[in-house]
């Protein structure tokens, strides 16, 4: 047996890229924890990632080569594929193939996929679903600044007065960067200011909340940049010596935004509100904009992007500690895949297709003659030429884009039937389900490379965990495919370090100081330096010692002469305005505990407890109007597809508009995608989809009766209207509903206990025919299903058979007995759902913690632990705490 050892890694979620040391015991075990000298997170971790080590299984993995869905060897496999795309290529051309990646893929995995597709076979159809995250926040900084810069660090969080959070729920989407931010405060007394249509758990602790109406935010910061030139706040010396275009900039922002009176009317605000906006921005030096997909998930997410820059630049609050805008990305890697070229309208390294002499510079370096010398197929657009028949070949690689993609019915029909599809992934996804071929990639633990954070930190992440037999890197696949294909020299690698090597040497070719991107002083590291690379920043030159901090606080700018460019932008209008057939405006996004398509946080019990059921968030008001009631299921319907899901009303939300989560598949729910409804209007200069402002109507489903099974056995249930699925402990608890009468849902529901022995079975149905219960033990007498049935509104309470699931043990003869009708023979007090997912912290111990005397988050948090580890459970206990004072004073 080996020892037991411990191994830093960075962790497979968002893009703060904290830190984790992973412990492997003895006996092949793990857990982890925050990493204490990573510097992004200094030993914290969110909900999220403190429950990594509970999805390591190889529950849902692929596990081997597939073939038209039969198991095939690897072989076989890549040969298929590399004689596939070669005789589409050849028969085609180049531009009939493409590459749909992800940031998920490590740097190397990245690196090796953009030169093969626009280095080997020629075209530059490489796109992400990155596009989907930062496209805008790459075109804006191209326009403003001359690259892809993101001028700050994390520290500025900390160091300056004041924060202004825009399109960002913080405190769920980038947890542990929010927990800083709240400790400065704490500490210096750091002013926040959120910028959101929603009352987010973000909004719910800052200093001033400014929920605009959706898509406004343009106009919001021309008034800013206008006001800031008319109160003598612009750096008139600064804009002089190192920029260019803010006449023009100023002129139309002016133009766009009169006065403060027409900005609060144009944002739905109080004028007030937006005053005070704009004289503290004014009067603030250290100011830091933070901003993620609220602003770039847009049809004008570019236009956003650079308003905030231009305020930025009029101020000359740029790259200096405590000041700049700051752009948050949603996924570990999405910064290393910008820096490889991952996206379609890049090249490599920063190179782009707008410099002419890029092509032939990549194509000496990589040897490659045949280069891609244009652009190629942003994600819409690739997924468009799929289903049309221009993209004949499709890989696929980490993601998806069957769930994520807007207008994803759209995007499944194309997967049904372009001519050859590949996936490259971890485990069986709605995607999978359309491979012609399907190979099994290495997974968190399993794989070995880096990642680049928000702040442009390089960290390793590394393996821990033996690769399943057949399982392999995505670097190594993509190789071997390049290798079959006749590419073998230039994809020679013996592993990762060697990849990254390339890569840093690429960076540093011919640079002469052009691109800032520049890591060429790491392309000469050893095997054994690559392995102990401890994370540093961007650009780290030949010749220095560490990478360099903050950039731009100088004034000079990549761009030809030195000078940042203000982008006149004004405000438009949603590309999809509402109507009267689709009334409301659905905005879609993260859940606290939840991560993309749900392929690994699904499966973890306490991740689900916190939203086990697919929910959208109405105004009161708006459900009144509409007859919803909390807790009723509904119909969503946009011009592009429909879903279901339970409605709950929140007062955060503004009257005339709603919010899904963008996580629901067809694993985890019947029909509950955001992506189905989304629509496919993308921005002009970034490609990226108009997500936050989708034109729907809701109307209330007549459920007739509802169901729940509890069960050890993973399904995917038909024939219902609607169901959706949550992991628990022992199992998975399903829930079921229709609009059929009792007695029919009865017999659908009945199905589902078919397979289970007669003599393993208790039934129970009552006199009348609309109440059915069902369980089930194994040989050893422990539950292993409970079905229940019922009109509407009738179930009985489950929590007691959960526990007996949950607990695997052989149920007593009191059990026994008590198992058809649901309830324990003895009370069980429920915990509740989950709030604190961190320490398993439920709704009713915290109810109960209120009433007893507890009248602050952290003295909770003394008590229960809750709110003490990510903190992104804070603002709903403090939501409960201020429900309690109220009822105290009523």
């Amino acid at each position: 047996m080996e020892d037991a050892r411990e191994v830093r890694t960075a962790c497979p979620y968002c893009g703060v890229g904290c830190g984790v040391q992973a412990r492997v015991a003895a006996d092949g075990t793990t857990s982890v924890r925050g990493d204490p000298g990573h510097p992004a997170n200094s030993g914290k971790l969110c909900s999220k990632g403190s429950a990594l080590g509970e999805t390591l299984g190889l529950d849902g993995r692929v596990l081997h080569p597939e073939i038209a869905g039969r198991r095939a060897s690897w072989e076989d496999a890549l040969d298929l594929v590399a004689q596939r795309f070669s005789e589409t290529i050849a028969q085609h051309g180049p531009d009939s193939v493409a590459f749909y990646v992800s940031g998920q893929l490590l740097t190397e995995d990245y690196y090796v996929a953009n030169k093969l597709m626009k280095g080997f076979i020629g075209s530059a159809n490489i796109d992400t679903n990155s596009r989907l995250c930062m496209a805008s926040s790459v075109a804006g900084h191209k326009r403003a600044f001359g690259e892809d810069i993101v001028p700050g660090v994390y520290e500025d969080f900390e160091q300056a007065d004041l924060v202004v959070l825009v399109g960002s729920n913080t405190a769920w989407c980038h947890p542990i960067l929010y927990q800083r931010l709240l400790a400065a405060r704490a500490e210096r007394g750091t002013r926040i200011v959120v910028i959101d249509p929603r009352r987010t758990a973000t909004a719910m602790e800052c200093d001033l909340h400014l929920q605009l109406k959706p898509g406004t935010d343009v106009l919001l910061f021309n008034g800013l940049l206008a006001h800031l030139a008319n109160t003598g706040a612009a750096d008139q010396a600064y804009v002089t010596a190192h920029t260019l275009g803010f006449e023009a900039a100023l002129s139309l922002a002016a133009a766009d935004a009169p006065s403060v009176k027409r900005v609060a009317e144009g944002c739905d605000l109080a004028p007030a509100e937006v005053a005070a906006f704009y004289d503290r921005f004014a009067a603030t030096e250290r100011t830091v904009t933070v901003y993620s997909q609220g602003v770039n998930q847009s049809a004008h997410g570019t236009d956003k992007v650079n308003a905030i820059i231009n305020c930025h630049l009029a101020t000359g609050r740029i790259g200096r500690p405590g000041m700049g805008p700051f752009s948050v990305t949603g996924q570990p890697n999405a910064m290393g895949g910008r820096e490889v070229g991952g996206l379609a309208n890049q090249l490599a390294a920063h190179m782009g297709f707008d410099d002419p002499s890029a092509p032939d510079r990549v194509g000496r370096f990589w040897n490659a003659p045949a280069i891609a010398r244009k652009p190629g197929l942003k994600a819409v657009d690739m997924f468009e030429a799929a289903g049309d028949g221009r993209i004949k070949a499709l890989w696929i690689m980490g993601t998806n884009p069957a769930v994520s993609m807007p207008d994803a019915g759209k995007v499944r029909a194309a997967l049904k039937s372009c001519d050859f599809v590949v996936v490259s992934d971890v485990t069986r996804t709605d995607t999978s389900h359309f491979a012609n071929v399907l190979l099994p990639a290495a997974a968190w633990g399993e794989k070995d490379g880096t990642v680049t954070n928000s702040e442009r930190r390089i960290s390793r992440q590394k393996s821990f965990l033996p690769m399943p037999s057949e399982v392999r890197p995505d670097w190594w696949i993509v190789a071997e495919t390049a290798r079959r294909m006749g590419f073998a020299a230039a994809f020679d690698y013996a592993g990762p370090a060697a990849i990254f090597r390339e890569h840093a040497a690429l960076s540093a070719f011919e640079n002469e100081g052009a691109r800032l991107f520049d890591i060429g002083g790491l392309a000469d590291l050893t095997d054994a330096e690559y392995e102990a690379l401890a994370p540093l920043h961007w650009p780290l030159p030949s010749g220095a010692s560490a990478g360099v901090q903050r950039l731009l606080g100088d004034g000079s700018f990549p761009t030809a002469d030195g000078r940042a460019r203000f982008v006149p932008v004004r405000q438009e209008g949603a590309a999809l305005p509402v109507d009267a057939a689709f009334p409301l405006v659905l905005n879609t996004g993260r859940l606290r505990d939840q991560w993309h398509t749900m392929t690994r946080t699904g499966r973890v019990p306490r991740l689900m407890a916190n939203a086990p059921e697919p929910a959208i968030e109405l105004n009161a008001a708006d459900a009144v109007a509409l007859g919803i009631s909390d807790g009723d299921l509904v119909r969503i319907e946009s011009r592009y597809g429909g879903g279901r899901a339970k409605a709950i009303t929140n007062a955060g939300q503004r009257k005339g508009e709603a919010f899904l989560p963008m996580h629901w598949s067809g694993r985890f729910a019947a029909n509950a995608s955001a992506g189905s409804l989304s629509a496919p209007v993308t921005d002009p200069f970034s490609g990226q989809p108009e997500l936050k402002h989708v034109p729907v109507r809701i109307s209330r489903e007549p459920v007739a009766w509802a169901g729940v099974l509890m069960t050890r056995r993973d399904l995917r249930p038909t024939g219902f209207v609607h169901w959706s699925r949550a992991a628990v402990q022992g199992g998975w608890v399903y829930e079921l509903s229709g609009t059929e009468p009792p007695e029919q849902g009865i017999l659908l529901a009945r199905r589902l206990v078919d397979v289970v022995p007669a003599d393993q079975l208790l039934e129970y149905t009552d006199r009348r025919g609309s109440t059915f219960r069902a369980a089930a033990t194994d040989a050893e007498g422990r539950l292993t299903e409970a079905l229940l049935v019922a009109p509407h509104g009738h179930l009985p309470g489950r929590d007691w058979l959960l526990s007996l699931l949950a607990s695997c043990q052989p149920l007593s003869p009191l059990d026994r007995r008590a198992l058809l009708s649901g309830r324990a023979p003895v009370p069980v007090p429920s915990v509740g759902r989950i709030v604190c997912s961190c320490f398993n912290v439920g709704v009713n111990q915290l109810a109960i913690a209120i009433s007893g005397g507890s009248t602050s988050v952290d003295e909770i948090g003394k008590l229960l632990k809750a709110g003490t580890n990510c903190g992104s459970c804070r603002s709903e206990i403090r939501a409960m705490l201020d429900a309690g004072r109220l009822q105290a004073a009523e």
